[in-house]
């Protein structure tokens, strides 16, 4: 035999049907002092604290940011673009000195 019950209430009748407490108070209570203590720690910080805040502390300010965006993008050396130039430099000067050698 198999018995079968429809019921039609909405989530607050069942919780008092089932006996179980209504925690909505206590939640407004709860999401109105975490509100409040947002806004008083969005006020208390500056920008360049927010920052400090939410990098690594590992990142010592915009320099490492910069390092870790060209060592990102691809074979670039530690200390950005100008670092791909002057070791084109190296290189030509190297290529130069083999020429030099190679005639004698």
């Amino acid at each position: 035999m198999k018995v079968t019950f429809d019921v039609e209430c909405t989530p607050d009748e069942a919780r008092r049907f089932l006996g179980l407490p209504d925690v909505a108070p206590m939640q407004e209570a709860l999401m109105k002092e975490l509100e409040n203590q947002m806004r008083e720690n969005m006020r208390s910080l500056d920008p360049e604290t927010m920052l400090k805040t939410w990098l690594p502390a590992t990142m010592q300010g915009w320099g490492e940011v910069q390092k870790m965006f060209w060592n990102q993008m691809g074979g670039m050396n530690k200390t950005g673009p100008s670092a791909s130039s002057s070791s084109s430099k190296s290189s030509s000067s190297a290529s130069s000195s083999e020429k030099n050698a190679a005639k004698k």
